[in-house]
Order: structure tokens, then C-alpha cells, then sequence
């Protein structure tokens, strides 16, 4: 028997009813049943009672075609943990140098603060302290502000700061800009190093709690981010309280302003990230925000993956262009201006793909977005 791969109580949880079958991405695309969650599971217990051996190739194969999305976790009767099993079956499968050289190589560099800083500064991604003193950070003697729940009205409460994503910072250093527009009274160290989510997802539990730990120690307070994976992963190990999402953090501050293109209000519709959605169960206030400012269109798949899912679309960019371009078809259908996303990966899948098709539509961060059409008002 392998015996202590997976957490027994979570392994168990799962009682086979197919609810998740829907839900999941490859599945659709397969219709193998071992491309299910379901399925997995089951590829699992085996794994844990010895019935397939380690190196088994299904095992190898089911582990790696996984999204990752957690889309099975909200639909579950039975409350199955299935993101936190399939981290722990990668930490098996991918053990040493079974890991990807991809995903090896990006983990290494993610782990070079002073190259995370360089890329910042060079690149001008978000800096600065906070807008006023009253905001810097809590009066000697005074009572610990209340915790933010996610979806409550954005406080000005001290010791807020904003997180500098590792891929954002080189990749999309305006979208750090732009949420430090939106929310000035947040602090913006720029020697903050990486979550740890990458880690987590690929094989290092580890060391994605031991990076998460750390970025908690640098930015002490509540932590603010513009990327849905890097919440639900430093939520996961610093607890809900301490992490928000930009647009948890920027709900109910109203606006005046609105977005036009050609002389009328912009149609836009929004990309969820899946692990904000389904791990956090944060949708509402992106829609919320940007129904102000413009018109909203649901896409159909709007919650189901991009095809980013982090490392993916880089670990197997054949099953992730499928899964992208069937994305794309509905967004060029529904006759919208923009789409916007709240995770950088999926803004680059999106971009990536909609220049591929030579597309009029544009993809673009929430951050982004309401920068350009409204001045930031001020927390009470």
C-alpha cells in the first residue's frame, strides 16, 4: 500500500454520484470517465490502497490533464476538497525531477526576490506608501480594526496593502497602477516577495505554504490582490481574513462615470477566475462593478476555465488552445467591446488568443478598466 498520499478524510468524502461529471472541463472535452473528477478520485484510491502502482500512466497522464479549476468543488454534494487532492497527488506524482522543466524553471524564478523587485521597478509596476498618514498604519494603543469580509463595503481601515503579483509585475506592471489609482490608501512594498501559489499547484505544497508565510510576514495586515489564484492560495494558508481581492476591496464605492465607445455605453462581460469563484466563492462584486460603468453581458461560460489554469496553457498548450478557442467563439458572438479579467493568467490567455484570432474585441484587467473611467472616491 502507498498509504499517505492523500488525506484519508478528504479521499473519502466522495460518495461516486457524478454531480461534478457537468462541472468539469475535460471531461466535456473527453467524455472519459477517468477524465472526471469522479474518475480521478477513483485513480486516487487506487493509488492511496495500492491497487495501481506509482508510476502507473494513467496516473501520470490524469494528474497532469487536470485544469486545476476546483469547477467540481461548488456542485458537490458531499463537500469534496477535490483542489486541495489533486495539490497533494501532484506532490507525488511529480516528486524530484518528475516535475515539468517548465513548471521547475518558473518555480526557481519566482523564488529570486531581488529579480521579482528588478522586474518591478524596470518595468514601473505599482509603488508608494499610503496616501495619508491616518492610513499608514494603526494608532499606538488604539482598538484592532474590524475584519473585512469579502463583499463588504471596501474600508479605509490601516495596515492595507497591495500585493505585486510575480507574473504581473514583469507582464502587466499598468494593472498594479491602475488598482493603485483605484485604491490609494493602500501601501505598495515593493521588496514583497511570491505567494507561493505557483508551488502549490505544481507539486510543492510545501513550498507554497512556506512563500505564502513569508509574503504574510512582508505584508503584514490586510493583503490586497488583483489576481484570483494568488487570493484563494494565500487565503488557503493565512486564513480569508487576512486576503482580499481588488474587487472585494473596491465594492460599493460608487461612481458617476461610465465607459463609451463610438459615442455609447461599452458593452463588456467578464472571464471569472476559477479559483476565486470556486474557491472563494467571489463573483458578485466584479459584475457588481462593472455593471456602473457599463454594459454587462453574461458570457455562457463566463465560470467555466479560459484554459490558462497557471502553468497549463504552458504544460499542455493543446488541450489549453482547445479549451481557449471555444472560449473565444463565444465571446466573438456575443458582440462585446471587452472582456475583463481578474487574474493576470487569464488575461494572458485571452489576449494571447483574441490578437491570434485578429479579434476586435480586447482583453482587459478590472483594474484596468475602472481606472479608466473613474477617479478613485475616498473610503469613509
Amino acid at each position: 500500500m502507498t498509504g499517505d498520499v492523500f488525506d484519508p478524510e478528504q479521499l473519502s468524502r466522495c460518495i461516486s454520484c457524478g454531480f461534478c461529471l457537468p462541472a468539469c472541463p475535460t471531461y466535456a472535452m473527453t467524455g472519459d470517465e477517468a477524465s472526471s473528477p469522479r474518475g480521478r478520485i477513483t485513480l486516487m484510491r487506487a493509488l492511496q490502497d495500492g491497487s495501481l502502482p506509482p508510476d502507473d500512466a494513467t496516473l501520470a497522464e490524469q494528474s497532469s490533464f487536470c485544469l486545476g479549476c476546483r469547477a467540481c468543488e461548488p456542485v458537490c454534494p458531499a463537500g469534496v476538497e477535490y483542489g486541495s487532492l489533486l495539490e497533494q497527488w501532484r506532490v507525488h506524482q511529480w516528486r524530484g525531477w518528475r516535475r515539468p522543466p517548465v513548471a521547475r524553471a518558473l518555480m526557481l524564478l519566482v523564488e529570486q526576490r531581488w529579480l521579482l523587485r528588478l522586474s518591478g521597478l524596470v518595468r514601473r509596476a505599482a509603488r508608494g506608501r499610503p496616501a495619508t498618514p491616518r492610513q499608514a498604519g494603526p494608532t499606538p494603543g488604539a482598538a484592532p480594526a474590524p475584519a473585512a469580509t469579502a463583499g463588504s463595503a471596501a474600508p479605509g481601515g490601516p495596515g492595507a496593502q497591495l500585493m505585486l503579483g510575480c507574473v504581473e509585475r514583469g507582464l502587466y506592471p499598468a494593472v498594479s497602477r491602475a488598482a493603485h489609482a483605484l485604491a490609494p490608501e493602500l501601501a505598495v512594498p515593493t521588496a514583497q516577495g511570491c505567494c507561493g501559489a505557483l508551488h502549490a499547484h505544481n507539486g510543492d505544497l510545501a513550498g507554497g505554504e512556506r512563500l505564502a508565510e513569508r509574503l504574510g510576514e512582508d505584508l503584514p495586515g490586510t493583503i490586497v490582490t488583483t489576481s484570483g489564484g494568488c487570493a484563494a492560495h494565500l487565503a488557503s494558508v493565512l486564513g480569508a481574513d487576512r486576503v482580499r481581492e481588488l474587487s472585494t476591496w473596491l465594492a460599493g464605492r460608487p461612481t458617476d462615470t461610465e465607459l463609451r465607445v463610438d459615442g455609447r455605453r461599452a458593452r463588456v462581460a467578464l472571464q471569472d477566475s476559477c479559483h476565486l469563484r470556486n474557491g472563494l466563492g467571489v463573483f458578485a462584486e466584479p459584475r457588481a462593478l462593472l455593471r456602473q460603468v457599463a454594459d454587462y453581458v453574461e458570457l455562457p461560460s463566463a465560470a467555466t476555465c479560459c484554459g490558462a489554469a497557471g502553468t497549463y496553457s504552458l504544460l499542455r498548450p493543446k488541450e489549453s488552445r482547445r479549451i481557449l478557442d471555444a472560449k473565444l467563439d463565444e465571446i466573438e458572438a456575443a458582440g462585446v467591446d471587452l472582456v475583463v479579467t481578474v487574474n493576470p493568467g487569464c488575461l494572458r490567455q485571452l489576449r494571447t488568443g483574441l490578437r491570434r484570432r485578429r479579434s476586435a474585441v480586447r482583453a482587459v484587467h478590472l483594474a484596468e478598466l475602472l481606472a479608466r473611467v473613474q477617479s478613485p472616491t475616498p473610503p469613509a
